[in-house]
């Protein structure tokens, strides 16, 4: 489970663009092995969180991104040193403990890129689809998932997944300095998005677009018509997030050299509101 010598960390002035499909082929040698009960990958823990009204969570580890703004663990940079290995039934198991322990009954895996390892998650999902949770949020950045029509048509089978496709910019040089990505891999999250619409498949998609520190007025605007120009009711379900300073957050921007002003101050208003008063006013006209 060793990296290569070039293998990516952190986003930093002077660094090179990486493919983020090679890098998530790279990062699934590092955190999946086949296993006697199906591919076994990387989870750093399992527990129950507030978000989503109270969900049981598997912490996964590795990533094919390696965001600015990003808030989880160290896993996501140093996969080969952390997490221990789960089949997909020991992971299943894992969640339902944590979703009885804590009383809740939804099911997520977050973390860094859940989609890593596509037999486990879809044998996973064999498990949660005959079980009595209603629902499973899987949060992802939709590199895997814009480059494997397969993988979403195999997703579509299932009842109870629901995506959560994150967004991390608007144009293709900004999503260079904010992922680490190659600027020709931004068109990759929306191709997926156009896949999930084709095989209607329950999802809704996020964006790092309601902060100006990172997001300019002009950038977010492009991010917009972008998703109107697939489908103009991504607007309406669009979640908007502002950076949080976890101290993994902090870190990373430091090493990207980047100086960000705390506290927030300003928020854009969110699409979907602006959306709502157009139509107010559109009606009364």
């Amino acid at each position: 489970m060793k990296t290569s010598k070039g293998y990516p960390r952190f986003v930093t002035p002077n660094f090179e663009p990486f493919d983020p499909v090679e890098l998530a082929k790279e990062t699934k040698r590092i955190v999946t092995r086949t296993g006697p009960r199906g591919l076994e990958r990387k989870y750093e823990d399992f527990y129950a969180t507030g978000v989503y009204g109270g969900i049981a969570t598997g912490y996964c580890v590795g990533c094919c991104f390696r965001c600015v703004f990003c808030w989880v663990s160290w896993a996501r940079d140093f996969p080969e040193k952390f997490g221990q290995l789960h089949s997909p039934e020991k992971a299943f198991s894992r969640l339902r403990e944590a979703a009885h322990k804590y009383k809740v009954n939804k099911l997520r895996i977050s973390g860094a890129e859940p989609a890593l390892g596509k037999s486990h998650l879809l044998s996973l999902l064999e498990y949660v689809e005959e079980s009595e949770f209603p629902i499973f949020i899987l949060e992802t950045n939709g590199i895997l998932f814009g480059v494997d029509k397969d993988y979403v048509k195999k997703m579509a089978k299932f009842t109870k997944p629901h995506i959560r496709i994150s967004l991390k910019a608007g144009t293709p040089e900004d999503f260079t300095k904010k992922t680490g990505a190659k600027p020709e891999a931004f068109e990759i999250p929306f191709q997926a998005i156009r896949n999930l619409l084709d095989h209607n498949v329950s999802f809704h998609v996020a964006s790092m677009s309601a902060d100006p520190r990172i997001m300019t007025p002009d950038e977010r605007t492009n991010l917009m018509k972008k998703l109107a120009e697939i489908d103009p009711r991504l607007l309406s379900s669009l979640e908007e997030e502002v950076m949080d300073g976890y101290n993994t957050t902090l870190a990373r921007l430091k090493l990207a050299g980047l100086e960000v002003k705390w506290p927030l101050k300003q928020v854009y208003t969110p699409v979907k509101e602006l959306l709502k008063k157009g139509k107010r006013s559109s009606g009364a006209s």
